[in-house]
């Protein structure tokens, strides 16, 4: 009971702290702007005319309703991002991104909200095939991965022996594994857990014991002070109050919703 108080007045607090950084504006509150791809489930999904959902995509609604902000998604890509913020397309990029050196010379980061590491999907049937690291890295190995983020870095520094094919996109690549054209992608586990709810023959293997560890975290326009208390006051009260266990839950838990 005594720590359900103490989580409480954190919440009330960090909440505080929000409501005292919004300034008043006589004129209309400018546009959130949030960079996502919109391919990495459960974090961000492009959803057709209903624009995006997701795990961050709530999370960031909820950011700009907190602010008193309309929000505005614009697409990007693992590749793209980093022109994105130099063009200022961006006030924050979210969708399951990894805190990572080299996003940190292009942008700022928030508080981590979450932590993850890389896992194989494979076909079930191969499940004893592609469990550690040194399995994958062989020459008959066929390793399929999506371009331009740290899925593209881990495979490279990790299978350089395996053959490495480049895949345009984070959503086909796994028809690619169940057709027999890969025999494997490691990318996040979370990822992975929800992967596999839809594709059946597929099997993400030790999601609770990856190859590494990282921190979740969403990408800031640096020299915004403002903005990056704001976003940590409300991704604190969601960590605390266990709003971000709950989409977790509804995303990926044993009777998942979403």
């Amino acid at each position: 009971m005594a720590s359900r108080r103490f989580a409480a007045a954190l919440a009330a607090a960090a909440i505080s702290l929000v409501a005292v950084a919004i300034p008043a504006h006589a004129q209309p509150a400018p546009e959130l702007r949030v960079c996502t791809t919109g391919d990495y489930p459960p974090y961000t999904v492009a959803d057709g005319d209903d624009g995006y959902r997701g795990i961050d995509i709530d999370l960031t609604r909820g950011l700009a309703e907190l602010l008193q902000r309309p929000i505005h998604f614009v697409p990007t890509t693992w590749a793209s991002m980093k022109t994105d913020f130099a063009a200022l397309n961006c006030d924050l990029a979210a969708g399951g991104i990894s805190d990572s050196p080299a996003r940190r010379a292009f942008a700022d980061f928030s508080r981590t909200y979450g932590t993850d590491g890389k896992a194989p999907i494979t076909r079930a049937e191969d499940a004893d095939r592609y469990a550690t690291i040194e399995q994958i890295n062989r020459p008959e190995v066929r390793v399929i991965v999506n371009r331009g983020g740290t899925n593209e870095d881990f495979a490279r520094r990790n299978f350089p022996d395996a053959q490495l094919t480049l895949w345009p996109d984070n959503v086909t690549i796994f028809d690619q594994i169940t057709q027999g054209n890969a025999d494997v992608f490691v990318t996040d586990s979370v990822e992975g857990r929800y992967r596999t709810r839809l594709h059946p023959g597929l099997v993400v293997l030790h999601p609770d014991r990856p190859f590494d560890s990282f921190g979740k975290v969403f990408l800031l326009r640096k020299n915004d002070p403002l903005l990056a208390a704001e976003t940590d006051a409300w991704l604190t009260t969601q960590q605390i109050t266990g709003g971000i266990d709950t989409l977790f839950a509804d995303w990926i838990g044993p009777n998942a919703t979403a």
